[in-house]
């Protein structure tokens, strides 16, 4: 009888054995795996990408049509092609965090792949909008979307959702759970300005985007996820203060498990490849008194004003004692915490992996910046990193359609019958009321004129009342709001071609910007936020209020402005010549002259002296740069992008505001204090001459440490006495000594650091005319270039103004000064 409870006992443990070490384990499962557009099955880098005859998924076939190529990798010999709103359904079996690939390659076919426009959905969330599936980077490899998502549902449906006059496709997809706790729910949000704190409703309520997965020091891999780790070096920003560490011979052993809560990592969180490798700092001499100059920092593209994930991987495989190393962890200069191998889990005196992960706010400037600093007070002052991942943050959306409805089946169609006859009583309903508010509507509009105009294209449901219509009704009114200036959906779209690609002619961080001829000929620029983003309403709204009432023949004119279907479309006038960053570096356009240059920064000058004095109340633009300053046919500039305006102060002296605006043009006494003034516009301005002398962005990660921040740099040259020497080449020899120490005058006191030390803008102003007047008057010695020495003039400042005239198109808004010799 003993012997037979000991088997029992011995067989029980057997089996809780086996169940514990079932979920110790993981494989990455064999669905879903999809060679889309084929029957057949296809092998890449070792998996399997089944047929659609033989998927055990739905999918609405009846909207899709296949293609094939030649090309050499079978996963991308076949696409499956959609002309119109059709899915993927995927059943799921258990819940946790997903890992969905899109895989696209526009291969030569008749349908002609590289001309499509399309969006990707998921129920809640867009994964893709405006995507043409082209890699843009290297035309000869696919285009790899990889993103992850918790499903707690039965199944889930990937819609692929064509633009109007265009088409989808997809040539592969990939879905799988992932191993428990790869990604925790509960992780810190990361702010330059008050350290970390919860992400609010944490990660699994939204979806993370890959956007970048580094190898760091170390080469091209693949994991056990089938995720690609690529080396780092081209994201360096000082590659002089980082070099490889000897890759590691022996055996990193990770925490076994699926369960663990950080920061030690599990088999899965990244590969021993990684892990083995790493970027360290040079050797750094006992001497060095300051150590920041030997950080390590990498500069990572990204997509602005967005949320991202950052996960650091590290594993100090050479150091003989944990506690001997630690160094400083900083996002965009500000410190977020000090990495020390004693939070390492070593209990297996192995190497021992970890990682930490934020949510960081990426700014205006299009990276994320992070550096490692060795610690002077460590044993050993270093800094290394094994591997770093970056994905961006996709908020759900109210805008996305619901699924569409699936094909009839035997257990449905009861169901279907009910909804059908109800559906149909409903439809009879609304039919009726629709049509009774057509006719009170067409009553009222029998004047208009009649046309032949194409349906409104719906990109996103929902009724076609806007959003500011909504924001008034529901919560508090916005004031102001010209209601005179809204524009048709429907013009917008006849003027832009549907938003074609061919008529796109600029980016920024609201969204695309194409040409358009409206139906009375004007022509004008078109700035549509993504739809359904949901993104820019303070801004939009903003926009729209700032320019409906002022007007200055330096200001870009609003035109007009739509937000019918869930849209945010801004309307201006249309600028010939585009950004005035786009006349003076990285570009192909010919180099402006230097008195084109200084009426330029004249015009510029003039129209933010009017938005600081002539505007009721005073507004402060708040995000002042050379790509919001426009050229028209004839170089006249004007200042746009109203976005981020405020009104300016009544009885104090400041408004207290969060900061807002674009890194490297921000006034530091703002970045400091949040407390903004017309002089915060100053600096800004102060930084745009810079770049117009210097013809250089005003943040260049990839130059030396002291030159990276153009405004300091241009100080400590003209401090120095070699401002000459950074000034743009094409136009050195154009400028008259006296004129280019006026302006350079002008630009030191636009960048004092304290804001009460700086000019007005009306000073301002007037020292730049002054400056265009000793290059082209009595002064000018433009033959002798920048090595002329003639000594100033005396000039007198006669106190006459000009009236601010808020409404005249042809008023200057400047001061009128006297130039006179003493």
């Amino acid at each position: 009888m003993a012997t037979v409870q000991l088997c029992i006992a011995l067989l029980f443990l057997l089996q809780l054995l086996s169940l514990q070490f079932a979920s110790l384990g993981y494989n990455v499962p064999d669905k879903y795996f999809i060679n889309c557009g084929s029957d057949n099955s296809v092998t890449e880098s070792g998996k399997v990408y089944v047929g659609e005859s033989t998927l055990q998924a739905t999918f609405s076939s009846s909207n899709t049509e296949r293609n094939q190529s030649s090309v050499p990798s079978p996963l991308y010999q076949t696409a499956r092609i959609f002309r119109m709103d059709s899915w993927y359904k995927f059943d799921i079996d258990k819940n946790g965090t997903y890992l969905v690939r899109l895989h696209f390659f526009p291969f030569s076919s008749p349908t002609n792949l590289s001309s499509a426009t399309f969006n990707v959905s998921v129920p809640g969330f867009w994964l893709l909008q405006n995507s043409n599936g082209r890699n843009d980077t290297n035309n000869n490899s696919a285009l790899v979307k990889e993103f992850f998502m918790e499903i707690r549902t039965p199944s889930i449906k990937i819609t692929f959702r064509p633009l109007e006059s265009s088409f989808a496709f997809v040539n592969a997809i990939e879905l799988f759970v992932l191993p428990l706790n790869l990604i925790s729910d509960k992780v810190s949000r990361f702010t330059p300005i008050g350290g970390t704190s919860p992400l609010s409703g944490g990660l699994y309520s939204r979806v993370l985007e890959t956007k970048r997965r580094l190898n760091v020091g170390g080469q091209t891999t693949r994991d056990i996820l089938l995720r690609n780790w690529i080396p780092d070096d081209i994201y360096l920003t000082y590659p002089e203060n980082a070099k490889n560490r000897t890759p590691y011979q022996g055996k990193i052993v990770p925490r076994v498990g699926d369960d663990s809560d950080g920061p030690n990592a599990t088999n899965y969180t990244a590969p021993s490849e990684v892990y083995g490798t790493a970027k360290e700092s040079i050797n750094i001499s006992d001497s060095a008194r300051d150590l920041s100059l030997f950080n390590i920092t990498w500069a990572l593209p990204v997509d602005s004003n967005t949320d991202h994930f950052l996960r650091l991987h590290f594993c100090d495989y050479l150091s003989s004692q944990v506690g001997l190393t630690f160094f400083d962890l900083s996002i965009y200069d500000a410190h977020v915490i000090q990495i020390n191998t004693e939070e390492a889990d070593v209990s297996n005196e192995l190497p021992a992996p970890y990682y930490y992960d934020f949510v960081v706010n990426s700014d205006n400037s299009g990276i994320i910046k992070v550096s490692l600093t060795p610690d002077g007070t460590a044993a050993i002052p270093n800094a290394f990193l094994n591997g770093l991942e970056i994905m961006k943050v996709i908020e759900s959306s109210n805008s996305v359609p619901p699924d569409l409805e699936e094909p009839d089946s035997e257990y449905n169609r009861l169901p279907l019958l009910l909804g059908s006859v109800l559906g149909g009583l409903v439809l009879v309903s609304i039919v009726v009321l629709f049509g009774f508010l057509w006719r009170c509507k067409m009553k009222k509009e029998k004047s208009a004129e009649n046309s032949d105009w194409l349906p409104i294209l719906d990109n996103a449901g929902g009724s076609s009342h806007g959003r500011l219509t909504d924001i008034t009704n529901h919560c508090s009114p916005i004031p102001k709001i010209n209601l005179e200036l809204k524009i048709p959906l429907i013009d917008l779209q006849l003027a832009t071609k549907s938003f074609h690609a061919t008529q796109l002619i600029g980016k920024g961080g609201f969204g695309n910007v194409y040409k358009g001829v409206l139906r009375n000929g004007m022509t004008v620029a078109v700035k549509r936020s993504q739809p359904g983003s949901g993104q820019g309403l303070p801004e939009f709204q903003t926009e729209i209020m700032v320019l409906s009432k002022i007007r200055h023949k330096h200001l870009v004119s609003l035109i007009g402005y739509c937000d019918e279907r869930f849209e945010m479309i801004l309307v201006y006038e249309y600028m010939e010549k585009g950004t005035l960053r786009d006349h003076l570096y990285s570009t192909m356009l010919p180099s402006l002259s230097w008195k084109v240059r200084l009426q330029i920064c004249i015009d510029s000058a003039r129209g933010l002296h009017y938005l600081h004095k002539g505007a009721a109340g005073g507004i402060i633009h708040r995000d002042v740069k050379s790509t919001n300053i426009l050229l028209d046919e004839n170089h006249v500039a004007k200042v746009a992008d109203f976005g981020l305006s405020r009104s300016g102060p009544d009885t104090q002296p400041h408004v207290t505001t969060g900061v807002k605006g674009t890194f490297g043009y921000l006034d530091p006494e703002y970045f400091g204090s949040q407390q903004l003034t017309e002089k915060s516009d100053v600096y800004s301005f102060g930084v745009v001459l810079l770049e117009v002398l210097c013809a250089r962005a005003a943040i260049d990660p990839s130059l030396p440490t002291d030159q990276i921040n153009l405004a300091e740099w241009g100080l400590l040259c003209k401090n120095k006495g070699i401002l000459q020497d950074i000034i743009d080449p094409s136009i050195k020899d154009q400028i008259n000594q006296n004129s280019l120490r006026k302006f350079s005058e002008t630009i030191e006191k636009c960048l004092q650091e304290d804001g009460s030390d700086r000019p007005s803008m009306g000073d301002v102003l007037w020292d730049l005319e002054y400056a265009l007047q000793l290059q082209t008057g009595p002064y000018d010695d433009s033959s002798s270039g920048v090595s002329a020495s003639l000594q100033l003039p005396n000039v007198r400042r006669l106190p006459s103004l000009s009236t601010l005239n808020e409404a005249g198109d042809e008023s200057d808004c400047a001061v009128d000064y006297a130039f006179s010799e003493d």
